[in-house]
């Protein structure tokens, strides 16, 4: 569903992505570590279309992301680290206008049940988004594109602001997807929510993909200390 051949992306002259090859097949998560800057969010800001590489090709579902780019994004479950909602309507008012904007319509029980699934409580689906914690708004972010029924989702950051309960049911959630057929691909610093949830990781460095390995490989900690050697060489 994915597939990256010989990438590059530069701004202003610095090279953020470099020779980058990557694949996620259907069915399967692969998470990308890697420091700030090392390339994650341009990756996944190309796999949406919203930079072109500068050589090289990107591609979901054999359509290219940046020729094809409305197409790709229909295809597309998007969970930035930061979710932009309307902090005057309720998690469902959200939920249900972005859902509409996707061409979808839920019934109110079905918007209920995404919320729920997505783990934020009953009594906060009425309250409005200005009085939610961060970790809360990032339910109901996670919610808008779970109820987008998508063949691929991409995450950046994805559990950022979540407590560990929430970090977890998140986890949970993404294993369901993949069993399902979905493609997922995970940008994190979070290194054992990546060794618990994906099934590949890659470790990225100054836009360099400098490692590629299955999850069962290694341990949490054994990928801790290959991942500290590969920022400190």
């Amino acid at each position: 569903m994915i597939h990256i051949h010989q990438v590059n992306k530069a701004f202003k002259g610095s090279p953020a992505v470099q020779n980058l090859n990557l694949q996620v097949k259907k069915g399967e998560i692969m998470g990308l570590l890697g420091a700030n800057g090392a390339g994650k969010s341009t990756t996944i800001n190309m796999l949406l279309g919203f930079l072109a590489p500068d050589s090289g090709t990107v591609k979901i579902n054999n359509l290219d992301t940046s020729q094809q780019a409305q197409q790709v994004r229909q295809l597309i479950g998007y969970i930035p680290e930061n979710v932009n909602l309307y902090p005057y309507l309720s998690g469902i008012e959200n939920l249900d206008y972005f859902c509409r904007l996707a061409g979808l319509k839920y019934t109110k029980t079905e918007l209920q049940n995404f919320l729920t699934t997505c783990g934020l409580q009953s009594e906060a689906h009425h309250k409005k988004i200005a009085d939610y914690s961060k970790g809360m708004r990032q339910k109901v972010g996670i919610a808008i594109a779970y109820a987008k029924k998508a063949k691929v989702y991409l995450l950046d950051e994805p559990a950022s602001g979540l407590d560990p309960l929430a970090s977890n049911e998140l986890s949970e959630l993404l294993k369901k997807l993949a069993a399902e057929g979905a493609t997922i691909l995970m940008a994190s610093h979070d290194i054992f929510r990546v060794r618990e949830v994906c099934h590949r990781i890659g470790i990225l460095k100054k836009g360099v993909l400098v490692k590629e390995l299955q999850s069962q490989e290694v341990s949490a900690n054994e990928l801790e200390k290959l991942y500290l050697e590969f920022m400190k060489n």
